[in-house]
């Protein structure tokens, strides 16, 4: 098994929280440059999207999407799926789970990814690091608009919204009241949500994360497109569920879980990075199963 490195992921969340990176911001750019410097060198090509939006509130904000393309891997003749986290912070946070540790996860994957690269494969793939998902998933919202209009066969996407917080403290873990009783009260699982589209991405993914072992699964699917809890829709994955595609959140469940949400201690030093590295070892297993026989 070609492994996650731990070691890796660390450095790459020690570099990315040496800021916070809110949007339109210079330390977003420096990040921007560092995400494609590092997937470039694993062989990927990566493309600016700038774009602009408007928040709930009228706001426009001019925001910036990073896809990532590989030769070996993003045949444009196949399927697509696309797997993505968000660069951007809140501007009084580093952000250290929310979101660097997905994006430190995605950058793992791209480095990966392409030695397993097999001409047998039935889908091809993309990697995305969204722009201005704490504005509103504008980011994402672009994204599937994007692939709407280009009319992708785009059969899905995983979004991976913090990944690395985990505390094996009975009692740790709350729930929505709509759940309480159906999971469990200690929050050292991984997450998989889905909507009502996306039960075989659902299990699919859930299989991949499962072959890791040590790391706690847990899944959920929500009726429609997860209006009636609206937790379930706080990633870049809601407005793909939206347009219709099948979409998954991978997340370690957010401020249910982690107190740091949002907040000035949002630091590397609050991460697991055991757990971080089993999550993204099975995330990486997913893909692998996705890209070679899809689901």
């Amino acid at each position: 098994m070609m492994d996650i490195d731990t070691s890796r992921l660390k450095e790459h969340c020690d570099l990315l929280c040496r800021t916070t990176r809110p949007a339109e911001s210079s330390e977003l750019e420096e990040a921007r440059r560092y995400v494609i410097r590092e997937l470039a060198a694993s062989g990927w090509e990566v493309e600016r999207h700038p774009f602009q939006a408007q928040d709930s509130l009228l706001t426009t904000f001019s925001g910036q999407n990073l896809i990532a393309r590989h030769p070996g891997l993003s045949a444009p003749d196949k399927p697509q799926f696309c797997i993505g986290a968000h660069l951007d912070t809140r501007p009084e946070t580093p952000g250290a789970d929310d979101n660097t540790s997905a994006v430190a996860t995605l950058l793992e994957l791209g480095r990966l990814l392409p030695l397993f690269q097999d001409s047998d494969w039935k889908w091809g793939v993309e990697l995305v690091a969204f722009d201005l998902e704490e504005n509103g998933m504008l980011g994402g919202a672009e994204h599937a608009q994007f692939h709407r209009g280009q009319q992708t066969d785009l059969r899905g996407m995983v979004s991976l919204e913090m990944l690395g917080y985990c505390d094996p403290t009975p009692g740790s873990q709350t729930l929505p009241k709509e759940l309480v009783g159906l999971y469990p009260d200690t929050g050292d699982f991984i997450a998989v949500v889905g909507n009502q589209n996306s039960t075989a991405l659902i299990e699919t993914f859930q299989a991949g994360l499962q072959k890791v072992t040590g790391l706690p699964v847990e899944a959920l699917q929500v009726p429609e497109n997860g209006e009636m809890l609206q937790a379930t829709r706080l990633s870049d994955h809601s407005p793909f569920w939206d347009a219709g595609y099948p979409a998954l959140m991978i997340t370690d469940t957010s401020f249910l879980r982690n107190p740091h949400y949002h907040q000035p201690t949002d630091t590397v030093d609050t991460l697991d990075f055991e757990f971080l590295t089993k999550v993204a070892q099975g995330s990486l297993e997913a893909a692998k199963q996705i890209l070679h026989s899809g689901y």
